[in-house]
């Protein structure tokens, strides 16, 4: 039997690699599946790649309000509810040391990182309830965990999205509503691309060795890595846990 029959999940971040990935899996599995990203011709690439008439899209700005409450609505209107948030959505902004850094650079990543969760939580939770409960999955990091020189706004933000994760399992445990945090490690996709290219301009391959050289595995994960792990936390194998932190990084925090 597949995982995740009958359900309904929201993926921001939907046109990124783990949105997409998880797109793909969670159809597999029987699920319903509202993508949600900005870029709405990118959506649709991660939809054709799924290769499934259960999956939709919907182009939103996951920092405004009015096109969360957008995307939740749709959602209920399209698959009759919401079972599954997979709240995915980030941006790693621009590698800067703090005393350098700008104020709109800081204020654009807790935008997207934070507050993109805060509305969907705010918007998704009433309706996972009308179901009777389901699952909630926060995209955080192995900076939501320990400290990175250069990257202050982002480490902020999923040191505070584990926060509200742990606060919104805390309040969403009487109406069945699990939640939990997810922390990958450094993942082959565009966000590690970007951070290889700002680190080491002239020499990214370097930078790319040198974050590898980090990871006790000697690798970065994949994205289908973790899109296995929000699999498994989105459907019932997963009970019996919510408020918790789950980290796939190839023993990086171990360290």
């Amino acid at each position: 039997m597949n995982k995740l029959d009958g359900k309904t999940t929201i993926i921001t971040g939907g046109a990124g690699g783990i949105g997409a990935a998880a797109a793909k899996l969670f159809a597999q599995n029987g699920a319903n599946v509202m993508l949600v990203d900005l870029d709405e011709s990118a959506l649709r690439e991660a939809a054709t790649a799924a290769a499934s008439d259960r999956v939709a899209v919907y182009a939103a700005d996951v920092s405004d309000e009015s096109q969360t409450r957008g995307y939740v609505d749709a959602t209920v209107e399209r698959f009759g509810g919401v079972d599954v948030l997979f709240a995915n959505a980030g941006t790693e902004g621009t590698v800067s040391p703090i005393v350098e850094g700008r104020v709109e650079d800081f204020d654009r990543v807790l935008s997207i990182n934070v507050r993109g969760v805060w509305l969907a939580l705010r918007y998704a939770m009433p309706r996972i309830a009308e179901r009777g409960g389901g699952s909630i999955m926060i995209t955080s990091s192995v900076a939501g965990l320990v400290g990175f020189g250069g990257l202050g706004p982002y480490v902020a933000s999923k040191h505070a999205v584990v926060g509200l994760s742990k606060t919104a399992a805390l309040e969403g445990a009487a109406s069945g509503i699990r939640v939990n945090s997810i922390h990958p490690g450094p993942i082959a996709n565009r966000m590690m691309k970007s951070l290889e290219d700002q680190l080491a301009p002239e020499a990214p391959e370097q930078a790319k060795a040198g974050l590898e050289g980090m990871v006790p595995t000697g690798r970065y994960g994949t994205n289908e890595e973790i899109a296995k792990l929000a699999l498994f936390l989105a459907s019932e194998d997963s009970s019996y846990c919510t408020g918790a932190t789950f980290v796939a990084d190839g023993g990086f925090v171990a360290q």
